[in-house]
């Protein structure tokens, strides 16, 4: 008889999401059924298909390739409704929390004056954008789509990680891999009480068209995208297709009489609202980047007159700021006057002496990150690094204190993972998406990322990662 493809498995004492999950024992039992042979001819099968779909990212600083498929892993990380409860609770406080947050700080700026976030952190911010100051949001949501990065370490405790408050990328995978899982594993999914999320373009558009300007009897959407060469533009005709709205780029809109326009075959059509995945700096070379040539020049000019809506808003960039989210905490008791139900991972903020000196005399010890980049680009995991990355680091952070932010290396919880026709624990995040328009609605599951490097704690695609299927289960 074939051996059970977990058999063997070994999670080394880190905390494993399938042998410790409340929900997993019935995916346990389901797989124990099958072969190592068997999911791997279907693993395979699965990953060739995700290319023929043309479900790819691009690396741009790879010279050797363009096009990736985002590897997959075909067995899922399984999550129970109580485990879920939780997770949604915290991303829903955490969203609420930002929203005030930027609501404050564009208007009358409390928080700054009460002495809750140092006010420099926030207008010295290079992505605090003054423009932005008096203009009212309907139901005051900067935020519409919102990823926050979540972890578990190894006592079981959820832990939010960071929060991507611009353009989060990665839904599309997620709505992908529940559809590959359906092919290909039909009988691993058969009435276990799985939660859908095949409705997450009709949440989005729901939410978009809710935070269209009052006069929008109609409202119009468009999601804007940066072209073919973006590393998620297949994520941007995917989200079109699924809202079924019209995928443009910055020549195919123009702004007329602070209006924004489409140019169609049939003339100018409306719009009202813009799901937007260009950064702020190249959206209006009228009001940023003057070269930019992927925006549309003058539309601050209808977004200020209230005629548009941006999803996300101009200047949420300043609320998911590595060294903001440190001051998490202390944003959601001042703002909601409750504790964060998804404890942030503690953070030393290197602009502070103690924080830096901190640092420094544990820097083998400690993760240290850029504040404002994403991607895990810039990250230095002090216990895997060499000799040379530590002292390149040292002589980062001597030189900008408060380009970064440390933080503990936490051990991440790990999943059983098919690599190299074995299976074996691998780090993985989690990656829940939030819709809000006039309330905050989010997805099932999210994106579970896997660090697929043995040992690596960097999960990001860009950084060799790969992606699995998120069950929440009843």
């Amino acid at each position: 008889m074939d051996r059970s493809i977990l058999d063997g498995y070994d999670p080394q004492g880190l905390y494993c999401e399938m042998l410790r999950g409340a929900a997993s024992h019935v995916i346990r039992e389901r797989l124990s059924g099958l072969s190592i042979d068997a999911l791997k001819e279907r693993a395979a099968a699965a990953n060739a298909e995700l290319y023929n779909l043309g479900i790819t990212f691009t690396i741009y600083s790879d010279a050797r390739t363009i096009d990736r498929i985002l590897p997959f892993d075909v067995l899922p990380r399984v999550l129970s409704a109580e485990e879920w409860s939780h997770i949604e609770r915290g991303i829903t406080q955490r969203i609420t929390a930002i929203n005030l947050l930027l609501d404050d700080v564009y208007h009358d700026q409390h928080l700054l004056r009460d002495g809750v976030v140092p006010a420099e952190l926030i207008l010295g911010n290079r992505n605090f954008r003054p423009l932005m100051r008096g203009i009212d949001l309907p139901h005051k949501a900067y935020v519409n789509i919102c990823g926050t990065d979540i972890v578990r370490d190894e006592r079981g405790t959820f832990l939010a990680l960071e929060d991507n408050a611009r353009t989060p990328s990665g839904v599309s995978y997620v709505v992908e891999n529940r559809h590959m899982m359906l092919r290909a594993f039909p009988d691993l999914l058969d009435d276990i009480g799985l939660r859908p999320i095949d409705n997450y373009g009709a949440k989005l558009i729901a939410a978009l068209q809710e935070v269209a300007p009052a006069v929008a009897a109609d409202p119009q959407v468009v999601l804007l995208s940066p072209g073919t060469y973006n590393s998620a533009y297949f994520e941007h005709v995917f989200l079109a297709r699924e809202m079924g709205v019209p995928l443009v780029e910055g020549s195919d809109l123009l702004v007329e009489d602070d209006r924004v326009f489409m140019r169609t075959t049939g003339g100018l059509s409306r719009v009202d609202v813009i799901y937007r995945r260009i950064n702020d700096d190249y959206l209006d070379p009228e009001a940023f980047v003057p070269e930019s040539m992927l925006g549309v020049p003058g539309l601050m000019r209808a977004y200020r007159a209230g005629n548009l809506a941006l999803a996300n808003a101009v200047g949420t960039g300043v609320a998911d700021d590595k060294a903001v989210y440190a001051y998490m905490p202390r944003i959601i008791r001042y703002y909601l006057d409750e504790d964060p139900i998804l404890p942030n991972v503690e953070t030393h903020i290197c602009r502070e002496p103690k924080a830096l000196r901190y640092t420094l005399d544990r820097l083998a010890e400690l993760v240290v990150k850029p504040v404002g980049e994403a991607g895990g680009y810039g990250i230095t995991v002090g216990p895997i690094a060499s000799l040379r990355e530590l002292d390149e680091c040292r002589a980062k952070l001597v030189a900008d204190p408060a380009n970064y932010i440390s933080q503990p290396c936490v051990s991440l919880s790990v999943a059983p993972t098919l690599v190299d026709g074995q299976i074996e624990p691998r780090h993985v995040d989690l990656r829940p998406f939030a819709v809000t328009g006039s309330s905050t609605w989010v997805l099932p599951g999210g994106l579970t990322r896997v660090a697929l490097k043995r040992g690596s704690l960097v999960v990001n695609s860009s950084q060799g990662g790969g992606s699995k299927d998120t069950w929440v289960v009843e």
